[in-house]
């Protein structure tokens, strides 16, 4: 019974909780290498078009509500999610011709690229603001849980209770399906065959008459569709709040980076490995010792490496490992 109750413990703190964080870093950092493998750039707006598009969704979720229009026992977000994800894509295509594009034209400077990114970080993050305000947002109607803590110990007679959230399987759901979307439409449509080809050789693709402007758009479209979900599945998970996605940047890269940039594949397997490293590092891990530990020992302190409030330094120092050791990554993207 301890060890299932140390499982328990784990399970709730640990695991569940890092799964669902690591579907959102993954498909966050999948659109992070994508615009690196096929425009040469880090996009630093990245996590603010996150914002932006989650903000956009929950102005549309307030909307529909309004309007008397819910999906019962699922969010509403999930119904303004592809109406966000269309105001999104045409934000980030306006954005790309009133800047990027003056700056490929002209060939610039990968470094230029990032520092324009930079201020597009900027004017986004104001924006977002603007549109939502500062404050903290909860938007997660519908069915709160699929499991509650009162009926799993009533079902299970242990000690520990499992709370499994309805946001965290939606999210787990969710990142499976557009992943597999993803990959399907790379490998599988004549435009993903382009975007592919652009990436691997911008010359031989070019050479081959495929049209540039036509994947740029495709790609820029893409990463506003995975930016926008990512973002409205972490604001359901947690809340929103639009500083957080600024911050939301660092493990983001970093997942990108740790799996190899411009490696969709790793791109998901470094989203995985930032979370769980960084939950499981700040996590204290008394109760479930206390439930392992022979006889009736048990910890008089927390057992946590750092407390919660260092979480980011733990995605700070793996990007740091990574980029002096194998800075190509773990699935030997392009080297940063």
């Amino acid at each position: 019974m301890d060890f299932l109750n140390a499982l328990v413990a784990l399970s709730n703190y640990v695991l569940i909780p890092a799964s669902a964080y690591g579907a959102q870093l993954a498909l966050g950092a999948l659109g992070v290498t994508l615009i690196y493998g096929i425009l040469r750039f880090s996009n630093f707006a990245h996590g603010d078009t996150m914002a932006f598009g989650a903000g956009i969704t929950i102005l549309l979720t307030w909307g529909l509500q309004a309007l008397g229009i819910t999906l019962g026992p699922l969010p509403t977000a999930l119904l303004a999610l592809p109406f966000g994800i269309a105001l999104t894509a045409a934000f980030v295509l306006a954005t790309d011709r009133a800047v990027y594009k003056f700056y490929r034209t002209k060939k610039s400077a990968p470094v230029i690229l990032v520092m324009a990114s930079v201020g597009v970080m900027f004017v986004m993050n104001g924006l977002t603001r603007f549109l939502i305000g500062v404050d903290e947002i909860r938007f997660d109607d519908g069915l709160r849980f699929i499991i509650t803590a009162r009926e799993f110990k009533a079902a299970t007679g242990l000690n520990e209770a499992l709370a499994l959230r309805s946001t965290q399987v939606i999210t787990v759901v969710t990142a499976v399906l557009v992943v597999w979307a993803l990959f399907w439409f790379l490998n599988r449509t004549r435009t993903g065959k382009s975007m592919r080809a652009f990436s691997d050789n911008e010359d031989l693709a070019l050479l081959s008459g495929i049209n540039p402007e036509k994947v740029v758009a495709v790609t820029w479209i893409i990463a506003a569709a995975l930016a926008t979900i990512a973002g409205t599945l972490y604001g359901l998970d947690k809340s929103f709040k639009a500083f957080n996605y600024f911050q939301l940047l660092l493990p983001i890269f970093a997942a990108a980076i740790v799996g190899g940039l411009g490696n969709p594949l790793g791109a998901i397997a470094g989203g995985f490995v930032i979370a769980f490293s960084e939950v499981a590092v700040t996590y204290d891990f008394r109760k479930v010792v206390g439930y392992l530990a022979p006889g009736d020992w048990s910890p008089d302190g927390p057992i946590q490496l750092l407390s919660t409030e260092y979480k980011f330094a733990v995605s700070f120092a793996i990007l740091i490992i990574v980029l002096l050791f194998k800075p190509t990554g773990l699935f030997k993207g392009k080297s940063v």
